[in-house]
């Protein structure tokens, strides 16, 4: 099989960054260029320090498109923006990491119908997509933690708490962004209205509904306060369910729904950050205490919360193993 053709547009933030070395590292990929206005003509090395050594690319002052597979790493809304500005050939595939195309109301534009890449949830769909809207960060780790229990007609309404580290806030400084606010601190924001309740919502329903234990078309109300957490990769969630089954059954669930994923992961002990970060993984844990169900989430925002999840859709789309690529070590010490 000849190499796969790739190009980023917005290749300067955190997102594009993990984009650019996950590709340059991919054993079937060419990466053929990297799109920033604002750093057009600089090596990539001189904003992704670490690439020294890595790359001689330099950022691109015009979109390159003649390419087998277009990774929209830009800010939300723009993604929309720059379709709008430039033709894209048919043939190019086009994973999109912002939120311009994760829901349904919003999915299709112009002759493109963009498939919500969740492969846990979607994985024969991305496998014949031709267009993706790659899920957010918290989105991500938060439906792996309630799939199975929406596949089985027995999610009641989630109370879920989150921590996320700096990284996903983007490179655009901000007052809660900062090495002095951030620093032994932590902070609720966007409290019971944060973006990605409604695609967390879409995919519980889109399974919910489905069940033949559902006892109605309505799925469970998404309660969700988000935390800024003093350091830099990962989100930690722990969602609280009313649920009657026996923990062992529940176990058994999430088991037989995982069983032939890639990167989702069941733990038997209670899990942490330092698992997950500079991996594709999620790791899952489920307490019990009584009627409530407990079950805790860890993934790393930039990975399986973005472009790993990018790449692993990638995979899915062109008929490759899932995990190439992708085979990272967790930052453990």
């Amino acid at each position: 099989m000849s190499q796969i053709r790739a190009a980023i547009i917005g290749g300067a933030g955190y997102t594009g960054g993990e984009m650019i070395r996950l590709l340059l590292c991919h054993p079937a990929v060419d990466l053929l260029s990297v799109h920033s206005s604002s750093n057009a003509g600089k090596p990539l090395y001189e904003v992704h320090k670490d690439l020294i050594g890595e790359t001689e690319l330099l950022f691109a002052d015009q979109p390159f498109t003649e390419v087998d597979v277009l990774f929209l790493c830009v800010g939300h809304g723009d993604a929309k923006k720059f379709l709008e500005q430039n033709h894209i050939s048919d043939a190019v595939k086009i994973i999109d990491l912002s939120q311009d195309f994760r829901l349904t109301s919003g999915s299709i534009f112009g002759n493109r119908n963009f498939v919500y890449g969740l492969p846990e949830l979607n994985r024969e769909l991305i496998k014949t997509a031709h267009n993706i809207a790659n899920p957010g960060c918290f989105a991500t780790a938060i439906q792996l933690a309630l799939l199975p229990l929406a596949k089985a007609g027995i999610l009641s309404d989630v109370h879920t708490t989150g921590i996320t580290g700096s990284t996903g806030a983007g490179q655009s400084l901000s007052t809660t962004s900062h090495f002095s606010w951030r620093a032994n601190n932590i902070q609720a924001y966007k409290s019971l209205n944060h973006q990605h309740i409604q695609e967390i919502t879409a995919s519980i329903n889109q399974l919910q509904k489905d069940s033949p234990l559902s006892a109605s078309g309505e799925g469970p109300g998404i309660h969700f306060v988000p935390w800024r957490g003093d350091f830099t990769r990962g989100i930690y969630t722990s969602s609280i369910i009313d649920c009657s089954l026996p923990l062992e059954k529940v176990k058994e669930l999430y088991r037989e729904y995982y069983e032939e994923q890639s990167f989702t992961f069941l733990s038997e002990t209670m899990i942490d950050l330092k698992q997950v970060v500079n991996t594709n993984k999620c790791l899952l844990h489920i307490e019990k205490q009584g009627n409530k169900l407990i079950v805790h989430s860890a993934i790393d925002n930039l990975l399986k919360g973005a472009s790993g999840q990018a790449v692993q859709n990638m995979n899915l789309m062109l008929g490759l193993d899932e995990k190439t690529g992708l085979n990272l070590k967790a930052n453990y010490f």
